[in-house]
């Protein structure tokens, strides 16, 4: 029993004496916590590196054999591992070891390529600026109040100036101000003066599909300018369901010199078969008979809201439309005044005009009422385009 309980002593014995025999050994090898002030990165050597002696050096590990025989050497420290003299950069570098110095302002790819400098395009703005050569009209003072031009534009090289070109063969471009100076004062040496109409009104202008004029009253209007018709665009006139014109002319003369007095309001239609009737049937009738020309018409009614013969629960009359114009008299160049109205027995010819001229009108208008063919037509011819279903003309001869 003595024998088994020493044994079983044996392993927890044997496990406390390895450490502190290990501890016992080991004392002289642990270095002192103030090596380095800093940390372990540096070892004092007990003999300098490379002696020729035996090409091996001792680091303060002295055996008992060498302690006393080995004379006292000077000793020096190791330069730190991450310092600049173990880099040495600190030395001068020789061309021969290898390695590059960098220059202070840094390496230039251009000078070791054998390159010249270039000027980048903002630098060369920049200076452009700065000296008052810009190519361009530079402002300053942006932002503030008080902007303005800095500098003046640099003169642009032309090979062919004209008259702007100045004596080194350089043109310098103007401003607007003094563009416009020249040009004033080329209208004036020229007497010619420009007029600028605004054609925001002009309806012509306008296309149909945004409330423009259709196309066939801009063909209407191309044939009055043709046929020397002297008119001008109205607003449109509107009083309700029954009155109005949507694209009234001012008719206001004919061809030949003819005035119209006064000056009618009425549609574009009307106004071309009135101008044709003149031109082909008044015309040439007064010259063979009175050897004169006709000098004005004077009319009596163009457009008018009222009803037929102003006449209570009647009909809308063509001139509440525009469609429809009243001669009173005509008046020739020779200065004769002739009325419409019936004639006596001896006046021959004043019968002849009026009766060809309103036989003669029926081939233009769909309606010819004057006097003799009612009370209310007596003293004036009535011309108008009114349509009728079966295409019926009323002429009253």
């Amino acid at each position: 029993m003595g024998i088994a309980f020493v044994s079983r002593l044996r392993r927890p014995v044997g496990l406390l004496l390895i450490p502190a025999i290990l501890a016992a050994c080991s004392g002289g090898l642990t270095p002192p916590d103030d090596v380095d002030s800093v940390g372990v990165s540096a070892i004092t050597p007990a003999a300098e590196i490379g002696d020729t002696g035996g090409g091996s050096s001792s680091y303060g590990m002295e055996t008992p054999d060498t302690a006393m025989a080995a004379p006292a050497r000077q000793t020096r420290h190791l330069p730190k591992i991450d310092s600049d003299e173990a880099m040495g950069i600190g030395e001068p570098v020789q061309a021969s070891s290898g390695m590059l110095a960098v220059p202070e302002g840094g390496v230039s790819m251009d000078e070791g390529l054998g390159v010249g400098r270039v000027e980048g395009l903002a630098e060369a703005q920049a200076n452009e600026i700065a000296e008052g050569n810009a190519s361009q009209v530079v402002v300053g003072g942006i932002g503030t109040d008080m902007p303005q031009q800095v500098g003046e534009p640099e003169a642009i090289p032309m090979s062919e100036a004209g008259m702007e070109a100045e004596g080194d063969g350089y043109l310098r471009v103007p401003d607007k101000a003094t563009t416009r100076k020249r040009q004033s004062q080329q209208q004036s040496m020229q007497g010619e003066q420009v007029a600028f109409m605004p054609r925001l009104n002009n309806p012509m202008q306008v296309p149909e599909t945004m409330g423009g004029m259709p196309a066939s009253e801009r063909a209407c209007r191309q044939r009055l300018q043709k046929l020397g018709v002297k008119f001008r665009d109205v607003p449109r006139i509107s009083r309700g369901r029954s009155c109005g014109i949507d694209w009234p002319v001012e008719l206001s003369g004919l061809s030949g010199g003819i005035q119209i007095k006064p000056a009618a309001q009425v549609n574009c239609q009307i106004t071309e078969a009135f101008a044709r009737w003149v031109k082909a049937e008044l015309v040439p009738s007064a010259r063979m008979r009175y050897l004169s020309g006709v000098s004005a018409i004077h009319q009596m009614s163009s457009y008018s809201c009222r009803t037929m013969n102003s006449r209570r629960g009647a009909a809308m009359s063509e001139h509440a439309r525009g469609n429809a114009i009243d001669v009173g008299r005509i008046v020739l160049k020779s200065g004769k005044s002739i009325a419409i109205e019936p004639k006596g027995f001896f006046a021959f010819r004043e019968k002849g005009l009026l009766k060809s001229v309103r036989g003669d009108s029926c081939k233009y208008f769909s309606t010819v009422l004057g006097p003799g063919s009612d009370r209310y037509h007596k003293d004036h011819f009535h011309f108008d385009l009114r349509v009728r279903k079966s295409g019926y003309r009323h002429c009253s001869l």
